[in-house]
């Protein structure tokens, strides 16, 4: 069965959104805990790249920063958590389609459900209305994250963390390569590797404090 549900449709039309394939928007909404044939998966692994670009696209037009910067911001618009918080604005969590073990779980109100179905409901505008008009959504259902400071004044390495995973990388991992000095004028060195992507290395007199200069030194080398 094809269809949305009346109060559904109404709730989408009212989001913004253009209806085409019923169908689809059923999908983008369905969870595979309902063990239907089709669910959101496929339109999120889509809506993840629109997003993406309709983002970094903003973000280049409007701001004059460095690219490692313009890499924050993406990122923490981009990330889960920042998806979710945009479907919890717009009602999802009402329309989400969901097994009754999952929703029991508490699925209704889960950041991972929440942020892939609304990359899946951009994944089915973007098939049914095209990259402007889902862009020109993005921009609208955005508009309030972009104004905030998200990204722009994150820890360094709260940010690297974010980053690598972003990029689909390991967490970045963190040694002490050396300790030299006296304990109360001590110098520690440490190094920050994220797998496949590179390592950097910065001093401080504390552990914490070239942790921290690492990662802000990684960050302006790969991001």
């Amino acid at each position: 069965m094809s269809e949305l549900r009346p109060e559904t449709m109404a709730w989408l039309k009212s989001s913004g959104f253009a209806i085409g394939d019923a169908a689809r928007w059923k999908a983008a909404l369905t969870h595979g805990s309902l063990g239907e044939k089709r669910d959101y998966e496929r339109l999120e692994f889509l809506g993840d790249r629109v997003l993406g670009l309709a983002i970094a696209s903003w973000l280049y037009d409007r701001n004059t920063g460095p690219e490692g910067k313009l890499s924050l911001r993406l990122n923490a618009l981009v990330s889960r958590e920042t998806c979710a918080g945009v479907a919890r604005a717009i009602g999802v969590p009402d329309h989400v389609r969901l097994g009754s073990q999952a929703r029991a779980d508490g699925g209704a109100d889960s950041d991972n459900i929440l942020g892939d179905v609304m990359e899946a409901l951009l994944g089915a505008s973007f098939l049914d209305s095209g990259y402007e008009a889902t862009a020109k959504l993005v921009h609208k259902l955005w508009a309030d994250m972009i104004a905030s400071s998200a990204g722009q004044h994150k820890h360094p390495k709260s940010a690297l963390q974010e980053w690598a995973a972003a990029q689909r990388r390991k967490p970045p991992e963190y040694s002490v390569s050396s300790r030299t000095g006296p304990d109360h004028a001590a110098k520690f060195t440490v190094l920050v590797k994220v797998k496949n992507v590179g390592e950097v290395e910065a001093t401080a007199s504390s552990k914490q404090d070239a942790e921290t200069a690492a990662a802000k030194a990684f960050l302006e080398k790969y991001a």
